[in-house]
């Protein structure tokens, strides 16, 4: 990658709006068959809220826009979820406007095992009656052309990982679920539901299953385990990509009370995504 590229792109903040709505929470509930929320978004549910669907002729190859505020200017750009912190100030309600400032906070280069790669921040500001609701620093990672690994060879997990049921919360992942969460999240990744696109182009062994839906679903434990109690921060973090049709499951880590650390397992990697929570 360049960095003649990025070296002046300084995109400038922007300001949306959007109103959740309660019909969009159950959608996303149905994701794990739990009741629908009836007043208050959960933790992280912003993401299924302020969705973008970009019309079809302004899709690049991989199914994401070709152009966008806060996307770089490099070409045959690969965008991978890394991770991101939320700071969570008070809960956003259903059907109240809420409005978004986004902000790029930075952009650097790094030499990784596929090339040279590109780390953008991008903090999310949502205020709901003039009163700031949470503040989210988001990381993307952006490689420029297909990177040297192949992933193609790898040996899918076909049963649950060996973990204590008394501290975990168990995900079937196949195709039906990932079309829910790319349509919930206006995700047109195509390696989320292409197949031949996903392993033909990008390398992959099979569709992959979404890097937010792994952190969410970790979040499932807290919110199930302690009703009423939000945590005021969560880092969360993507180490490896879970494929569709593997068994997995988000994991407490022992000694947790409340779950301060969790962990998204499968019987092939014991740490795919992981959550570290605060309470104040």
């Amino acid at each position: 990658m360049n960095p003649e590229l990025v070296s002046g792109w300084r995109p400038e903040p922007v300001e949306d709006e959007c109103t959740p709505d309660l019909a969009v929470g159950a959608a996303a509930a149905g994701l794990w068959g739990t009741a629908a929320p009836v007043a208050v978004a959960p933790p992280m549910w912003h993401w299924f809220h302020f969705v973008e669907w970009t019309p079809r002729h302004l899709l690049g190859a991989d199914g994401h826009p070709a152009n966008g505020h806060f996307l770089p200017p490099v070409p045959d750009r690969r965008r991978m979820f890394a991770g991101g912190t939320c700071t969570l100030h008070r809960p956003v309600a259903y059907g109240e406007p809420v409005r978004r400032r986004r902000t790029m906070l930075g952009a650097r280069l790094k030499d990784g095992r596929t090339g040279t790669l590109l780390f953008v921040t991008v903090r999310s500001e949502l205020y709901q009656r003039g009163q700031l609701c949470l503040v989210e620093d988001q990381d993307i990672v952006y490689r420029s052309g297909p990177g040297d690994a192949d992933r193609r060879g790898v040996a899918l997990a076909t049963t649950g990982p060996d973990v204590d049921p008394d501290s975990a919360l168990p995900l079937v992942t196949d195709p039906p679920l990932l079309m829910r969460m790319s349509a919930l999240t206006g995700n047109q990744h195509r390696i989320h539901y292409d197949h031949p696109y996903a392993t033909e182009v990008e390398h992959y062994p099979a569709l992959v299953v979404h890097g937010p839906l792994l952190v969410l679903h970790m979040l499932e434990l807290p919110r199930r385990a302690l009703p009423g109690r939000t945590p005021t921060t969560i880092s969360y973090r993507l180490h490896s990509p879970v494929y569709v049709g593997e068994p997995l499951a988000a994991v407490a880590e022992p000694g947790n009370n409340p779950p301060l650390s969790l962990r998204v397992a499968t019987a092939r990697d014991a740490r795919h995504a992981s959550v570290e929570l605060r309470w104040d």
